[in-house]
């Protein structure tokens, strides 16, 4: 049997977007509940295109967009590469989605908290330990002071490790499934197969399920991909050796000022320290 990587766009949503079982799953798994009557208990999906009101404003695309029963609204998306312009992008999405709950004559009271969960496959936070990072409106003092209405998640799956703990189980699974699978998996673990969540979602992946057109776009998908972590590569490297440069130049400026002092204070004239520095007249006077 050979499957196929659920973090791709055509089988996160398949899995995600097509399941209210299997997204109902997850988000009480990964979603920072405190209390089992947080949870949610049903979905509907909405629109993943959020599209403005007016034709002069931005719209947007989600991976999944779904409202449980109590009016909250929850989206998650799959990232395959980090880049600052995401987080702006979450911000952007979850923000709309809050705003677009009320018509023009409803009352502030009846907006519900916003969800965004944002799952990774990149490092953006090398120098902070943890996968899980949770974002909410706080006071800058008084941290139990709280603005409740957005709630922002995002994981990093290169950072997660399998543990084993009973109060969070299916919190690994999932983290299991999006990092442990792949196209070079042939056999499932058993310990994720005994969840029935699990088995589902290892079912909608399996290569079998999936058209010859549909096969080709998930290759596309990755190639894409492939091509887009090299442009970033490329500029990386090339912000880096520009760093350098201007490292080396800033280096020989200030070695040019350090010898202009010495020589001033040993009492040479202006026009020879210009001469053996190469600095200017005025840059030399005001050493």
């Amino acid at each position: 049997m050979r499957y196929l990587d659920p973090k791709a766009d055509l089988t996160f949503k398949k899995v995600f977007g097509e399941h209210p079982d299997l997204v109902i799953s997850i988000l009480n798994a990964l979603l920072p509940f405190e209390t089992e009557e947080e949870h949610i208990v049903e979905v509907e999906y909405l629109p993943i295109e959020l599209v403005p009101e007016t034709p002069f404003k931005k719209n947007s695309i989600v991976d999944v967009r779904c409202r449980d029963e109590r009016g909250r609204i929850f989206i998650v998306e799959m990232q395959m590469l980090w880049s600052p312009a995401f987080m702006h992008r979450v911000l952007f999405n979850a923000s709309k989605a809050y705003v677009r709950q009320l018509g023009s004559n409803e009352k502030y009271e009846l907006l519900q908290p916003v969800y965004s969960l944002n799952l990774v496959n990149d490092v953006f936070m090398p120098d902070v330990e943890g996968y899980y990072h949770d974002y909410r409106i706080v006071h800058i003092e008084h941290s139990d002071k709280i603005i409740e209405g957005l709630r922002f998640i995002f994981v990093e799956l290169p950072k997660f490790k399998p543990q084993t703990f009973s109060e969070k189980k299916m919190h690994v699974l999932w983290l299991r499934y999006l990092t442990e699978i792949n196209e070079k998996t042939r056999i499932i673990p058993p310990e994720l197969m005994e969840s029935p969540e699990i088995r589902k979602a290892v079912e909608q992946i399996e290569e079998s399920a999936f058209s010859d057109a549909q096969l080709e776009g998930y290759d596309k998908f990755w190639d894409g991909v492939r091509v887009e972590k090299t442009l970033i590569s490329d500029a990386l490297k090339k912000g880096h050796a520009e760093g350098r440069a201007e490292g080396r130049i800033e280096g020989e400026r200030i070695k040019q000022l350090e010898i202009a002092r010495n020589l001033k204070a040993l009492g040479l004239d202006v026009a020879s320290i210009c001469q053996v520095t190469g600095l200017k007249p005025e840059e030399t006077e005001n050493l």
